[in-house]
This record gives C-alpha cells, structure tokens and sequence, in this order.
C-alpha cells in the first residue's frame, strides 16, 4: 500500500522540508560567543621561605593544608551563578530594557537562559557560553562575566590562604591591642617604681617563659582552627596537639603555671632576690616580652597568608577571550530541513494508512449493514 502511494509520500515530505526551511528562514538568527578560564589554584609553596624564619613555629601556618579542596570549579561556578554576579551584569549592560524586563527578576531569568555554564571538563577550565541575537554583544556579555567575577571575588575569601588570611587578620588585631595594654601598663609601672635593674639569670628566666608562652599561645591558633573542620583521629592534628604538650612541660619546668596568666607566675627564681618594689615592674616586663612574641609570631604568618593568596588570589587566568561569532548557532536551517522531512513522510504514510484502513472498514459487509439499517 505504501509503495503504491510512494510519489504521494515523497511529494508530501518535501513540501514540508520546504516549509521547515522556509520557517526557520524566518526566525531571529542568534549568536553564541565563548570564553574559557582558568579558575584561581590553591598553593602555599609561596610562604615557605617566608615561613622556614619561624624555625619549629613554621607549621602554624598550615592550618588546613590537608584539608583543602581539590578541585573547587562547582565553587566558582556556584559564584558565577550568583545573583550578585547577574544584577551586576543587569546594571552593566543595561539587560532590564534588552530583555524588555520590568523586573529584576524577570530579567534573571532572561540571562540565565541566554547563558550556560560549565565546569565539569576534565580540563579544568570553566566557560562561560552566551547567546544573543547581536554577536558582538554576545562577546561583550561573556567577557563581561569574568570581569563581574573578578570584583566578586576580590571582597571574599573564597580560597583557603583568603580563609587563613581572615583568621589570623582577626587574631593579630587581638594580640596588637593586649601588646598595646602590656606597654601601657609597664610605663605605669616605672613611673611609679623607677628603673630597675636586673640580674642576668632573671631576665633570661623571664625571656625564656615569655617566649614559651608566646610559642603556645600561636601553637594553640592553629589548633582550635583545625578542630573546626578535623576530627580527633586527624594526623596533622595530632601532631600539633603533641607539639602544644610539649610546650607546656617546658613550661611548666621552669615554675610558671601552663594555664595561668603571665603576671601570676612563680618562677625557679628565688622571689628574695628580687626587689619588692621591683617585683611588679618583671612582671609587666614578662608580659611585655610574651605580648610582643606573639605578635610577631602572628604577624609573620599573617604576611605568609597574604602572599598565599596573592599567589592563588583571585587572579582569573582567561584561556580563550570571548570574540563576535561570525557564524549563527540558532535556528540550524539544516536540521529544520531534515526534521520537516521526516516528519511529512512519517504523517503522509499514517494519513495513508488510516485512509485505506477506512475504506477497508466501509467496504465490509458489517458495516454496509449499520449504514442501511441507520438510514432506514
């Protein structure tokens, strides 16, 4: 049957792969334009030299070395998504009035639709694909998401020496304020006490538990930031944990008290051979030396973590800047042509098997019946 009618069936498939073609003749050509980037890479090989001047206090400023994320392209990709990054590219380009938008969020919507994302290349690049009816704008848009990432990512911490940067931002304003109140309260107390004079095994007795506690004090920074996302079987934390023991045995050998305050100590020193008046002003000097110790030992990796994450920052390496397409992606008059074909031929040879199947069905002699008994 089908073979009878092919001249009807290849007669219909053309015309309507001609009127698909024409169609998408007619459609709004659009232009998709691409840019590939690099995303930011974590390393901390940059602070080692900074860091390898801090001796044994070196691996405070691993906090999380071993708990970082390998790869973070759902991270940035999650950034690009963002609605900071998209009402930023709205206000940019002015998409409110392209997109005849009245809403911020009707406008969202038109963007997310115009643009595809992707991370998920074993390349480890992201891109950013952008489709519009303008191929310069096209270009103009995709490129414009890598400059709106950029300014995002410059006031967050996004990678983990950003992280440790804030951390250890926080606590050395801690320690520059207690620095601040230790010298306040030494020069009260040589003005009160006057200058005093102190015998060699007593300032080195005082420097050695300043320096201790100083020690543990920067020990324990790391420590509670790693107990933050570390389990207690975590080897780095263990470690740690055993170096923050010992210092407090070290401590606690030369008389001063491991969980106490540094004014409060009692020291091997004989306490007589101190002068009365003089005994407060050790004390202010004790506390002044731990204060600045510590500030030290913070401000030195506070500096580290800053050229972490000036090396891994948010610098945004483009691969493939985004440039006017000179060949549409929509409407693909090809696949029009072919669909339109295939799809006549397939309605033309249904409407040819109904057909026959009706006019089988009238010719039966049951149906003949129906009709005369119907009419009569």
């Amino acid at each position: 049957m089908l073979r009878r009618n092919v001249r009807l069936i290849l007669i219909t498939g053309a015309a309507t792969a001609l009127l698909a073609f024409g169609y998408s003749s007619t459609m709004t050509k659009r232009y998709t334009a691409t840019t590939d980037f690099l995303p930011p890479q974590s390393s901390n090989s940059g602070s080692s030299a900074l860091l390898a001047q801090l001796g044994g206090l070196g691996s405070l400023a691993g906090l999380a070395s071993g708990g970082g994320i390998k790869s973070q392209s759902d991270l940035y990709v999650g950034l690009l998504k963002s609605e900071t990054v998209e009402d930023g590219m709205i206000r940019r380009f002015n998409l409110m009035e392209q997109y005849h938008a009245k809403l911020m969020s009707g406008a969202r919507g038109a963007l997310e639709g115009a643009v595809k994302i992707d991370g998920t290349g074993k390349d480890g690049l992201i891109r950013i694909s952008v489709t519009d009816k303008s191929p310069e704008r096209a270009a103009e848009l995709a490129n414009g998401y890598v400059d709106q990432y950029r300014q995002l990512s410059a006031s967050l911490a996004i990678g983990e020496a950003a992280q440790r940067r804030v951390f250890l931002e926080q606590q050395l304003q801690q320690a520059k304020n207690a620095l601040a109140t230790a010298e306040e309260d030494l020069k009260r107390s040589q003005q009160t006490s006057g200058m005093i004079q102190l015998d060699s095994q007593a300032r080195a007795l005082i420097e050695s538990v300043a320096s201790l506690r100083a020690q543990i004090s920067a020990k324990d920074v790391p420590v509670q930031a790693m107990r933050t996302y570390a389990g207690a079987g975590n080897p780095d934390l263990m470690l740690q944990q055993q170096e923050l023991d010992t210092l407090h045995a070290q401590l606690a050998k030369l008389g001063a008290k491991p969980n106490g305050d540094a004014a409060s100590d009692d020291l091997i020193v004989s306490q007589g051979r101190l002068p009365q008046a003089g005994l407060d002003y050790v004390r202010k000097t004790r506390e002044v030396k731990y204060q600045e110790t510590l500030f030290e030992i913070l401000a030195r990796q506070f500096e580290a973590a800053r050229l972490d994450e000036a090396r891994e920052g948010s610098m945004v390496q483009v691969v493939d800047r985004a440039y006017p397409p000179d060949k549409k992606s929509w409407p693909p008059r090809a696949l029009f042509l072919l669909g339109g074909g295939v799809l006549g031929t397939l309605l033309s040879s249904l409407w040819i098997v109904f057909r026959d199947m009706m006019r089988r069905m009238r010719a039966a002699p049951e149906w003949q019946a129906k009709v005369a008994e119907y009419r009569r």
